[in-house]
């Protein structure tokens, strides 16, 4: 039987709308006769905003509710920015649809500096991201990085009310949301390298479910999908989440996924870097290959120190 409708379970915030939108609009112009609805949720990470991710227990809060309504069948998908998607999936889900990646670098924003080599010693840059913090005071030592939660526009305001001298976000939000005019200077993979997934799409689906998966098929950008499956193992590999200062980001290079590895102390004191080559076919071995060499320079102490 065919289906005539989906439900997408989505977080309410602007980022998480925009993209269920344009999720369910791709949905529409490949099946037209389909009925795309959505439910949004308030997830526990929406609303802990006075706590640190690392301390509430990592990004899985932002997806926990919505895996809850996949499974509960009150929603046939469920939408999610890959970097915020825990590395083991919940029974009885599976994620084999990830959206052509949208620009993963971070970027510099502030109403005062044009780049980070402006900032004077003892700036205070915001973020939430204890992998941008431990890159950012490798290379800028002096400056002060300060936990800033909330989504895109609670952020900007901060900055704008002069909590922050200059703030970090990834990219891929803020052009989704028309907000790139508010990008001052896009850092480099070598100034900040990325989250696994940062800037990819995913749609997560319950296994069993065949007509779904049919129907959200034609949505997989399969180079996407084949770099963020290499950039997860590696992640798996130290079994480091989303809130460790864990980075990974591959790309096709010379018809070979090129895939690029960092951990790090919090305090950017130490910066340990892996990288490495493989055919398309071995991205899941290539990436555990990378935590591999990782963990052969120390990794492991490190996660451990701040408690993975």
């Amino acid at each position: 039987m065919t289906a005539s409708s989906l439900t997408i379970a989505t977080r309410e915030s602007p980022l998480a709308l925009c993209q269920a939108h344009y999720v369910k609009q791709r949905l529409k112009q490949i099946h037209p006769e389909l009925t795309v609805t959505l439910l949004g949720m308030t997830t526990r990470g929406d609303t802990m905003q006075d706590v640190s991710l690392l301390t509430a227990g990592g990004k899985s809060l932002f997806v926990k509710e919505l895996e809850d309504a996949l499974l509960t069948g009150r929603a046939d998908i469920a939408v999610h920015s890959m970097k915020d998607v825990p590395m083991i999936l919940p029974a009885g889900l599976c994620l084999n649809v990830m959206c052509e990646r949208e620009d993963p670098r971070d970027v510099f924003i502030s109403n005062r500096f044009s780049e980070l080599e402006q900032l004077p010693a003892h700036a205070i840059v915001g973020t939430s991201s204890l992998r941008r913090q431990s890159q950012l005071l490798a290379r800028y030592p002096d400056v002060e990085a300060r936990e800033l939660r909330g989504n895109v526009n609670t952020r900007l305001s901060r900055l704008d009310n002069g909590d922050y001298d200059a703030i970090v976000l990834a990219a891929a939000g803020l052009i989704r949301l028309n907000l790139a005019d508010r990008i001052r200077y896009f850092l480099s993979l070598e100034q900040s390298l990325p989250a696994a997934g940062q800037g990819v799409l995913g749609i997560e689906c319950r296994d069993n479910d065949r007509e779904t998966q049919r129907l959200i098929a034609p949505l997989n950008h399969l180079a996407s999908y084949i770099c963020v499956k290499a950039e997860r193992a590696m992640c798996k590999r130290l079994g480091g989440g989303c809130h460790v200062p864990v980075a990974a980001y591959a790309e096709k290079k010379n018809g070979q996924v090129y895939l690029r590895g960092l951990v790090a102390t919090p305090d950017g004191k130490l910066v340990l870097r892996a990288s490495r080559s493989d055919a398309w076919e071995q991205a899941e071995i290539l990436g555990e290959s990378v935590a591999n060499d990782l963990l052969q320079q120390g990794a492991e102490d490190v996660l451990k120190k701040i408690g993975r």
